[in-house]
């Protein structure tokens, strides 16, 4: 066993390496420029909502209030009728940053945290380089990647995003990966 404050370094280099990966990653637009296309006339839609003046959050139209109402016929006509959609409604005004990237940075941090913590229940200090890789990745690639496949299971999230988002993150876990196995503490 390691010490897990033994990996404080791992830790925050990972962190940070998978931070600016992120960074470069979305900036560069290389695979997520299309991950969210308009809808057809928004400005009309936009017009449309608006007047409902609906708070943030997440939201399900239409939307049965109980197990019975979702099998009566009327309840079936609305979704066959449609539009169904799941809505995730921000709050207006211009879309910042700051938070968002803040708690995306804690977010790693948090991932770095699990993998040094499995990591060090299952290996020494001066472990070999690919099994501290191993058990890094592994524990990061569940962190990165392997949360978001619930989206397209239960939300109808398109395949393409996840599967964008799971090479996203492939190489945060191999960065982290790299790190931890280059930083792990020596005998």
């Amino acid at each position: 066993m390691t010490s897990l404050f033994a990996l404080w370094l791992p830790i925050l280099v990972s962190a940070v390496l998978v931070f600016l990966a992120s960074a470069i990653i979305h900036m560069s637009k290389l695979w997520h420029k299309n991950d969210y296309p308009s809808v057809p006339d928004q400005d009309r839609l936009m017009a449309a909502v608006r007047p409902f003046a609906i708070p943030p959050g997440e939201y399900m139209v239409p939307r049965a209030a109980t197990m019975k109402e979702m099998s009566s016929p009327e309840f079936v006509e609305k979704l066959n009728a449609g539009p169904v959609m799941l809505l995730s409604v921000l709050p207006n005004g211009r879309i910042t940053m700051g938070k968002s990237l803040t708690l995306w940075f804690v977010y790693v941090l948090v991932v770095g945290i699990f993998a040094a913590y499995i990591a060090s229940r299952a290996l020494a200090p001066g472990a070999d380089y690919l099994r501290v890789f191993q058990f890094a990745g592994a524990t990061s690639f569940l962190g990165y990647a392997v949360a978001l496949w619930q989206m397209s299971i239960w939300f109808n999230r398109s395949c393409k995003l996840s599967l964008t988002a799971t090479l996203d993150g492939l190489i945060y876990a191999l960065l982290t990966a790299g790190v931890f196995g280059w930083l792990w503490p020596s005998v």
